[in-house]
């Protein structure tokens, strides 16, 4: 306890330490964050409050929502906050609870997409016994456990990386307490650490990538079973933009987890961490719903409620 606790606080260097960069980079990121706290939060909301979208797949989408909610919260704030007023610091406390929280939620889209991807599955290839499969019990059943498998990896990284001793440098080569520049840190023995993180992000995204890819083979092959030329083209989109989204997120990261310490440079981790924390967040709503025309149907439903002289009905 002695060792992990003489280091109270840490050091955030953040994207770049040129001083004629930090307002421009807080602009940015305050535009970008924006955008994903409206896109996710009016996501959550809309179908919420239209009973049209009370279907298994936007309840998913209501989750995958606060997921992306949850771990851009926990990171871009503290950001641009650094950028604003040129204070990186960080105590240990704070920085392990970003941690924590960045952990708990990035897992829970993981399972997610997994999830989504197996309940697509049940739609296109057995459409006649999706309500009796995708039930209500069994949707509330598959979300519980994305947020417990979530809580559970979180709080295995956390107490593995937080129970090292930080004896040295307290400056962490990062924007955010992420495992790889907190491990370069540490003057502990990282091997067992490494391993625990290479073992659960080996296990867990492969896992999830398998379903993925197995769910949507037999999509693929049940699309190309289908004789009307308009279903075809709008499972194919509807496809195109999940896989799109899944390739992002995964492909960052297997490209920030599955690899050595030794062989990261922390400039390509931060290009890929903005990725993966800030724009696939802000995407994800429309990727995933904006170009559904049953979420564009309910958005203008929900705008002649709430602005009925700007928004005029058709025919009017």
């Amino acid at each position: 306890m002695g060792n992990r606790t003489e280091v109270t606080e840490f050091i955030l260097v953040g994207l770049s330490s040129d001083p004629n960069l930090q307002i421009p980079l807080f602009i940015v990121f305050l535009f970008i964050y924006l955008i994903t706290v409206a896109g996710n939060l009016g996501m959550m909301e809309l179908i919420l409050m239209d009973s049209r979208l009370h279907t298994p797949m936007y309840f998913f989408l209501s989750h995958l929502s606060l997921a992306d909610f949850g771990y851009s919260s926990a990171v871009t704030p503290k950001v641009m906050a650094g950028l604003l007023t040129g204070d990186k610091i960080i105590s240990y406390n704070a920085c392990a609870t970003q941690f924590f929280f960045f952990v708990h939620f990035i897992n829970v889209e993981n399972f997610l997409l997994a999830v989504m991807a197996y309940d697509r599955y049940v739609a296109v290839c057995k459409p006649l016994h999706y309500s009796t499969i995708m039930t209500t019990g069994v949707c509330t059943c598959l979300i519980t456990c994305c947020y417990v498998l979530g809580f559970l990896n979180a709080s295995i990284h956390t107490g593995n990386i937080f129970s090292l001793s930080f004896c040295g440098s307290n400056v962490v080569d990062h924007f955010f307490c992420d495992a790889p520049p907190l491990l370069t840190l540490s003057c502990s023995d990282n091997y067992i650490t490494e391993m625990v993180i290479f073992f659960a992000v080996g296990v867990n995204v492969p896992f999830t990538i398998l379903v993925v890819f197995i769910s949507y083979l037999f999509v693929f092959i049940a699309i190309l079973r289908m004789r009307s030329p308009e279903g075809r083209q709008k499972a194919f989109s509807t496809c195109a933009s999940h896989l799109t989204a899944v390739s992002i997120f995964y492909g960052t990261i297997i490209f920030m987890y599955l690899q050595p310490s030794s062989s990261h440079s922390m400039v390509t981790d931060k290009m890929a961490s903005v990725f993966y924390t800030m724009v696939i967040p802000m995407l994800n709503p429309l990727v995933y719903s904006l170009r559904n025309k049953e979420v564009k149907n309910a958005f203008k439903k929900m705008l002649r409620k709430k602005y009925p002289q700007a928004i005029p009905t058709k025919g009017r």
